[in-house]
């Protein structure tokens, strides 16, 4: 009887032992993985990339889409096609000003209409939003988010700042990491943002997610001093 038990025993320690190291073996690969994707991030695309790219641009109420805006219309909008304009669900006034813009184009050869898409994504939480219900919409948000990227699997993702990006830009990370779409992701934080990041840009900024960040005062240089001054863009 006792030598059954210990041959018992003998076996689920050397079952634990297996499982303990793999799991330790995932995770240094993990680990690994996550170092070489945060080393990789902000370098040049490579000699002999596309022409155009599958580019994401994340819209926001408050003044975000305006910026953003602002900013695509000093860009080879020719580099970035197709488009996928996003904004939040209750957000429509930004898709009618990206069609608006996208039509001020209409005479220069960029895009196809074919090429443009505007689509709307789930906010994690509203203003005023209880936080139990809050629990249920952040999950849906996620898996909503996750689906639009699954979906446009975009090259390049443009934002700055509106809460909706966050979601987006994790995926991406997430998918580089894992190595399903490599995405590059520009930031641009707000002209509003003098002294401090805000939220979305902190998370990104601290978390290395983004490929290149850029702010628009050099006192907020100085207090981040991996994001790039590039002076105001307005």
């Amino acid at each position: 009887m006792e030598e059954h038990h210990c041959c018992f025993y003998s076996k689920m320690l050397s079952r634990f032992s297996s499982i303990s190291s793999f799991m330790l073996s995932l995770v240094i690969v993990l680990v690994v993985r996550v170092l070489y994707v945060m080393y990789q991030c902000g370098k040049p695309f490579p000699k002999g990339a596309s022409r155009s790219f599958t580019t994401l641009i994340v819209l926001g109420s408050g003044g975000h889409t305006a910026e953003m805006l602002s900013l695509l219309s000093v860009l080879r909008m020719d580099r970035f096609t197709p488009r996928f304009y996003i904004a939040a669900a209750t957000d429509h006034m930004s898709l009618h000003k990206a069609r608006s813009f996208e039509h001020s184009l209409a005479d220069k050869p960029v895009a196809k209409e074919a090429s443009l898409q505007y689509t709307q994504i789930y906010r994690s939480r509203e203003v005023g939003q209880s936080y139990v219900t809050s629990v249920w919409t952040t999950i849906l948000a996620t898996v909503h988010a996750l689906w639009l990227m699954i979906r446009i699997r975009p090259q390049v993702i443009l934002c700055n700042g509106p809460g909706t990006c966050i979601p987006l830009c994790v995926i991406a990370f997430l998918f580089k990491v894992v190595g399903i779409r490599w995405s590059s992701i520009f930031y641009v934080e707000s002209v509003a943002r003098v002294q401090k990041l805000s939220l979305s840009g902190l998370l990104l900024y601290k978390l290395r997610i983004a490929d290149q960040f850029f702010v628009q005062w050099p006192q907020l240089q100085k207090n981040y001093p991996r994001a790039h001054y590039v002076g105001c863009l307005m």
